[in-house]
């Protein structure tokens, strides 16, 4: 028999011994990571809703999850979940895109400041634009939001310098931007605060190489900063809530999700001491046979989050006696009075995004130019 170069494979290479032979709770597409932390490592983390459930594990298991922004010593545990705190490293919210990630970090070094910075609601309370859903009840004016604004930079500053790795979840390709200056918004203007414009406001979908630009000058700039950071990147599993393209919602949902999962090998391929992760393969593959979806398609069920971050712990995560020794006594430490669910708690996550099946997105449509236009601006018929 000749020999060539599939004669001497290892099983996972092959899908019949790596996915079909294999127990749904089994399968596991890690071969080996290029590097691991233990407990004593600071892990910062961002990105979509699920990247949530990446946290709230870290904590669960003990590991050193690095929260720079804490909430005020006067507010009781259960006000401080509400205003957001602890749900990532610092009080950004959600950080869907490549785009909205650097504008952080720029934001954060004062090297770019955007035109567009406050929006008011119906009562004149302020929003920020840039964490629309961060703080209910908006603020109650500029000089409240520029205070803690200062304040949240300072956190997102020392996270930066500080973490040994960051941990960040790619959600979407779709955003929204200012026409003057380019900042990139969360959510669309006008769903969770502001008044949309299609003067001021335009649509972007990013591809491939946008994403791999943006995230290369944010390793560029990270390890500028902190030398030693470690990175991993993994893409959202959760579908699209909605699509501002004319086309289904399905299809935009692939489409953005195959973007960022190319764009995320690319950067791994390419950019030192920076891993992928795949809690996409592992929950919308659908090769487990298991429906790690709930009734609603988008959730993610508690075994789908098992599955995920049972993973991320056995590659990831460094084991030997000094480091689960070291992991038992923090989560000894940070044991809550009254038992809680770890796994119920995960589940629990706060979705910028939901807000846009609460608030339409203006359709745009193509002008007799083939420009964009807002419907919302034209006169009633």
């Amino acid at each position: 028999m000749t020999s060539h170069p599939y004669s001497k494979l290892p099983p996972y290479a092959y899908w019949r011994h790596a996915v079909a032979g294999v127990p749904a709770a089994d399968v596991d597409p890690v071969v080996e990571p290029p590097f691991r932390f233990g407990a004593r490592e600071k892990i910062a983390t961002a990105g979509s809703c699920f990247a949530q459930h990446i946290g709230r594990y870290l904590v669960a298991g003990g590991c050193n999850y690095l929260v720079t922004e804490q909430p005020h010593p006067f507010l009781s545990e259960k006000a401080a979940q509400a205003l957001n705190y602890g749900l990532y490293s610092a009080r950004y919210g959600n950080v869907y895109t490549s785009r909205q990630l650097l504008q952080l970090f720029e934001r954060a070094y004062g090297r770019f400041t955007p035109k567009e910075n406050y929006w008011r609601d119906g009562a004149g309370a302020v929003i920020d634009p840039f964490r629309p859903q961060i703080q209910p009840g908006s603020f109650s004016c500029a000089r409240e939001l520029d205070v803690d604004r200062e304040r949240h930079f300072a956190a997102v500053r020392e996270a930066f310098e500080t973490l040994d790795v960051f941990i960040f979840t790619l959600g979407l390709t779709e955003a929204w931007r200012s026409r003057e200056d380019g900042a990139v918004f969360p959510l669309c203007p006008g769903v969770a605060g502001g008044e949309f414009s299609s003067a001021s406001h335009e649509f972007i979908n990013l591809g491939v190489d946008d994403v791999v630009a943006d995230m290369s000058i944010f390793l560029e700039r990270l390890r500028g900063v902190n030398p030693r950071a470690k990175v991993i990147l993994t893409v959202s599993p959760v579908p699209l809530v909605a699509t501002a393209e004319r086309r289904h919602v399905m299809v935009s949902t692939l489409c953005s999700k195959a973007i960022l999962r190319a764009a995320c090998d690319i950067i791994e391929r390419t950019c030192a001491q920076t891993a992928y992760f795949p809690s996409y393969e592992i929950v919308a593959g659908g090769f487990t046979g298991v429906d790690y979806f709930e009734a609603d398609r988008r959730s993610v069920t508690r075994e789908g989050v098992a599955h995920v971050m049972g993973i991320f712990e056995r590659h990831f995560i460094r084991r030997n006696l000094m480091e689960t020794a070291l992991r038992k006594t923090r989560q000894a430490l940070a044991a809550p009075s009254t038992p809680t669910d770890a796994i119920s708690d995960a589940m629990r996550l706060m979705c910028d995004e939901e807000a846009l099946e609460r608030g339409a997105i203006p359709a745009i449509t193509e002008s007799a130019d083939g420009g964009e236009r807002d419907p919302s601006t034209d006169d009633a018929r």
